[in-house]
């Protein structure tokens, strides 16, 4: 990459030889350069972003990471914070193809994965033709996801997980990469169904949405009531993302952070921990999918940060995202407005 390069061109991360799923690091030089290469590339795409989005850097960060992991993550927040700009940007700056579903009570699981139709031809043969539905795209906005009936969001997690799905028998394999992001508003609680459990663990990340500063919302107002402004221009390709998702799993990870992912997600179980506050608060803690989902969250956002491997900051940075939805009150934790947010930042806070 050439210092004249303008920021929105797309450049190729991955090297012209190879596949992009391989080890990104044949040995300890050609790391540091890639890991800058791609830093600086990613540097291009949060300035992008950052054009469209005004403020919310963690959120945007987060989302970032939960791309460059391979996994999912679902948006919380009031109406009006930016979630739907925020994914339609992330699929244009990023180069994916991306679809958008706003989930409501009717909606089929057909009108997600798709469904088979009678089709008849010139000579008048008769066969069943495949239309595939909006899932088969590489980034899907899945809106107000918890407005759907639970046997949607059945057939959605279900392709979330496995990254195929089956019609009348025969599998369709999804689109590579294929990521989610899905959106729920916190506030409407009538006509809603809310996600169970077992569902909220697919999502590799719960990225909460504030209200933004001052400062970002003035800039806000100015830049989105006046002449239309340029959109979002593409930073990378699909093939960058893919290069980005190998190199995410070649980071090394020292024994340190090893043993403090470990230390806290084991000690966010009731029956692991040594924590009081956790034994009197907490009805169930994390699996060990929030183990795996915090160590390539903490290799993703080394990479963002341009860094060769992970270090406790990381871990802290992530810690409310990966276990929140992965964690839950007891009944008198909750009659005491005991926060599950507080929890997490007092384990975190004993990892030195």
């Amino acid at each position: 990459m050439t210092p004249e390069m303008m920021p929105n061109q797309t450049v190729s991360l991955a090297p012209e030889t190879g596949s992009s799923g391989g080890n990104a690091f044949p040995d300890s030089t050609s790391a540091a350069q890639q890991v800058d290469l791609v830093a600086r590339r990613l540097q291009d795409v949060r300035a992008e972003i950052g054009r469209i989005i005004f403020g919310q850097k963690d959120v945007v960060d987060q989302a970032l990471v939960s791309i460059l992991s391979g996994g999912h993550a679902l948006l919380v927040g009031a109406p009006g914070l930016g979630k739907t700009l925020l994914v339609t940007t992330l699929g244009t700056v990023l180069g994916l193809d991306s679809r958008r579903v706003q989930f409501t009570p009717d909606l089929m699981p057909s009108d997600i994965t798709g469904s088979e139709i009678l089709d008849e031809d010139a000579a008048g043969h008769r066969s069943f033709r495949f239309v595939p539905g909006p899932v088969f795209c590489q980034l899907l906005m899945a809106d107000e996801i918890n407005r759907a009936s639970p046997r949607t969001q059945s057939a959605l997690l279900q392709a979330m997980q496995e990254h195929r799905v089956a019609i009348a028998g025969t599998e369709y394999a999804l689109p590579r990469p294929f990521h989610v992001l899905a959106t729920q508003n916190p506030i409407d609680q009538e006509g809603t169904y809310p996600l169970p459990e077992a569902q909220l663990d697919r999502f590799m990340l719960q990225i909460q949405l504030t209200f933004p500063e001052a400062a970002d919302e003035r800039a806000m107002l100015l830049a989105t009531t006046g002449v239309p402004q340029s959109g979002p221009q593409p930073i990378l390709s699909t093939e960058d993302v893919l290069y980005a998702q190998a190199m995410v799993r070649a980071l090394p990870v020292g024994e340190r952070i090893v043993d403090a992912i470990l230390n806290l997600v084991r000690s966010a179980r009731p029956e692991t921990t040594d924590v009081q506050t956790v034994k009197d608060c907490i009805a169930w803690g994390p699996g060990p999918r929030a183990a795996q989902t915090l160590m390539l969250a903490t290799r993703a956002r080394a990479l963002l940060d341009g860094r060769l491997s992970p270090d406790l900051d990381d871990v802290a940075a992530l810690a409310r995202p990966v276990l929140a939805h992965r964690m839950a009150l007891s009944f008198s934790a909750r009659a005491d407005s005991t926060r599950i947010e507080d929890v997490i930042d007092g384990l975190v806070s004993r990892l030195g």
